[in-house]
């Protein structure tokens, strides 16, 4: 993926919302499980609960379908103290055709003491002419768990698709102690087929992830990981307990193959049902 500087994706200021949706999800622990604490759903953004016994999982639903320029989608998630919390999303979301400004997204994640909170959403689908500026933030306490994977697929080669032009920002930064341990910035614009093609940045491949697992377990788990990726992976330690890793794949299918055992791994759970293959 193409590291950038601070660059704000273009908008037009005039353009009305096409969609908007807010979402808050919180777990705690109470007698020993995992349970939710709040919700407050508003406009196109809802969330579902699957039944586990391990967690809390949150699965959140886009109900006006995609998104496109002016269409506005917050997320906020807590995992309160001791508590597990899984955010995963119903299917695959997908950036459409902008035919004025660009779609935002801005998620805010929380992980307190001594809690796990998992951010597995399905790959980002990116369709020819879309718009995106996606931003995430989040604030870790210092005895958290954070597990975290950002897939991204340009178009579906099973399906003819490809994308020739877009606009793709994206940002995540992980705070801990209100310091930065982790920041990833990401421009892909214009003409996406010359951009993905530059060796330094996808190689030609069209799918695309990043991994992240924050804890304890960080060092244990490189070496169980590494030996999940294929030559097209890599995964390295940025601090004792932050480890990082990136993937390129030929399409959103090879992509899941080998998320799906690192993902599990680094989560030490199954996957929430909507991910498997």
């Amino acid at each position: 993926m193409l590291l950038a500087p601070d660059i704000t994706a273009h908008s037009d200021a005039t353009a009305l919302p096409r969609a908007t949706g807010h979402l808050r999800v919180s777990s705690k622990l109470r007698d020993g499980q995992s349970v939710l604490e709040g919700l407050h759903s508003a406009g196109c953004a809802r969330a579902l609960f699957t039944r586990r016994t391990n967690a809390v999982e949150a699965v959140v639903v886009n109900t006006s379908g995609g998104l496109t320029g002016g269409d506005r989608f917050d997320i906020e998630a807590t995992a309160g103290k001791d508590s597990r919390l899984v955010v995963t999303t119903q299917a695959a979301e997908r950036a459409y055709r902008s035919n004025s400004g660009a779609a935002r997204v801005r998620s805010r994640l929380h992980v307190g003491a001594g809690a796990t909170l998992c951010w597995l959403p399905q790959e980002l689908l990116v369709f020819d002419g879309a718009a995106l500026d996606r931003r995430l933030e989040v604030e870790i306490h210092d005895t958290a768990e954070f597990i975290m994977a950002e897939p991204v697929v340009f178009g579906r080669l099973a399906m003819g698709e490809t994308v020739a032009h877009a606009d793709f920002f994206d940002r995540v930064i992980v705070r801990r102690g209100n310091r930065p341990i982790y920041a990833d910035r990401v421009a892909l614009t214009g003409d996406i087929p010359v951009r993905l093609a530059q060796v330094a940045v996808a190689a030609g491949m069209t799918a695309m992830a990043s991994a992240l697992y924050v804890g304890r377990r960080a060092k244990s788990l490189l070496p169980k990981v590494r030996a999940l990726l294929p030559a097209t992976g890599g995964a390295s330690l940025m601090w004792p307990d932050v480890l990082v890793m990136r993937v390129l794949a030929r399409d959103g299918f090879e992509l899941r193959r080998t998320l799906c055992p690192v993902l599990e791994t680094l989560s030490n759970a199954a996957l929430p049902r909507s991910w498997r293959l």
